[in-house]
C-alpha cells in the first residue's frame, strides 16, 4: 500500500516565502543599503577625482599614449556613465552579485534559522528558488544603480549630448541610452557566472564571508588566468575573456559577435553551478 503523506488544510507549497517577503528581508538588511550607497557615491567620487585632478586621464590621453572612455567622461553624461561602468565592470560590480548570491542560504545557517525556515514547512527547492530570484533581483538593481545615477549627475554636470567615442566618432543622444541599457544587460549576464559560484558556495558552507570570498576569489583567479596569453584560445572558455566584449555596443555599428558568445560562456556556466547548488542542497543534512 502506497504511503499518502498528509498536509494541512490550505497548504500550498507555491505560496510558502513569498518572494515579497524574501525581498522585504533582504532589503532592511544593512548590507543592502551600504552596498547601494556605495554604488550611489561612486560617480561623485569620480566627478570630484576630476575636478581636483584638472579632467580625466590627468594629461593628454591619460599619460600611456591610449585614448580610452576615461578620456572622454567629461564630453556627456552619456559618456560620463559609460566611464563609470567601465572602471566598476571589472571588480567593483562583482561585490555586490557576490554579496547578494553568497550571503543567502549561508546567513540563514549562519543565524540557525536555516532548519526553522524549512520547518515552516519551506520546500527546499522553493526555498532556494526564492532566494536566488531575490538575490539575483537585488544584483541586478546595483548593476542599474550605478549608471542611471552617474547619467543623471553627469549629465547635471557635463550637459546632454551625444556619446563621443574615444576612437573618434560618436552616438546620437537619442541611441545612447538604449546602448547603454544593453551594457547593462550584458554586464549582468557576464556575472551571473559570479552569482553561481556564490550561490553554490552558499549553500554549501555555513560562512557568509566564506562563500562571498570564495566567489569573488575565482572569478579573480579567472582574470588572472584570462591574462596568460600562452593559454591561446582556451582563454575564450573563461567567462572573464568576455568581459569587456560591451565594449562593442558602444560602436557607430552594433557589433554582437563578442557579447553573443560570452554570454554563451557566462550562461553555459551559471546553469551548472545553479544546477549543483540545488542538487546539492536537496540531499545536505541540515543542523542550523
Amino acid at each position: 500500500m502506497s504511503a499518502v503523506t498528509e498536509v494541512a488544510p490550505g497548504y500550498r507549497a507555491s505560496r510558502t516565502l513569498p518572494l515579497r517577503v524574501e525581498a522585504l528581508r533582504q532589503w532592511r538588511r544593512r548590507r543592502t543599503l551600504v552596498m547601494g550607497g556605495v554604488l550611489a557615491a561612486l560617480p561623485f567620487i569620480l566627478m570630484t577625482a576630476f575636478a581636483v585632478g584638472g579632467g580625466p586621464g590627468g594629461g593628454p590621453n591619460g599619460g600611456n599614449g591610449r585614448i580610452t572612455l576615461i578620456d572622454t567622461a567629461t564630453a556627456s553624461g552619456a559618456n560620463f556613465a559609460a566611464t563609470c561602468l567601465f572602471v566598476s565592470a571589472g571588480f567593483l560590480l562583482v561585490v555586490p552579485v557576490a554579496l547578494f548570491c553568497g550571503d543567502t542560504v549561508a546567513s540563514e545557517a549562519s543565524w540557525s534559522s536555516l532548519r526553522y525556515l524549512l520547518a515552516s514547512p519551506v520546500p527546499r527547492a522553493r526555498l532556494l528558488w526564492s532566494k536566488l530570484m531575490v538575490a539575483l533581483g537585488f544584483s541586478l538593481a546595483a548593476m542599474v544603480l550605478l549608471p542611471t545615477v552617474a547619467l543623471a549627475a553627469g549629465t547635471a554636470a557635463y550637459g546632454w549630448g551625444p556619446l563621443k567615442l574615444p576612437a573618434g566618432g560618436s552616438l546620437a543622444a537619442a541611441d545612447t541610452v538604449p546602448r547603454l541599457a544593453l551594457v547593462v544587460a550584458f554586464v549582468f549576464v557576464s556575472q551571473l557566472v559570479t552569482a553561481g559560484l556564490a550561490f553554490w558556495l552558499s549553500t554549501r558552507t555555513d560562512a557568509p564571508l566564506g562563500a562571498v570570498g570564495g566567489a569573488v576569489g575565482l572569478t579573480i583567479v579567472g582574470n588572472v588566468l584570462d591574462a596568460v596569453t600562452a593559454l591561446g584560445s582556451w582563454r575564450e572558455f573563461l567567462p572573464a575573456h568576455w568581459q569587456f566584449a560591451w565594449a562593442d555596443a558602444l560602436q557607430p555599428h552594433l557589433e554582437w559577435g563578442g557579447m553573443v558568445k560570452g554570454a554563451a560562456v557566462s550562461v553555459s556556466y551559471a546553469l551548472v553551478l545553479f544546477a549543483l547548488a540545488f542538487r546539492g542542497f536537496a540531499r545536505k543534512d541540515i543542523v542550523s
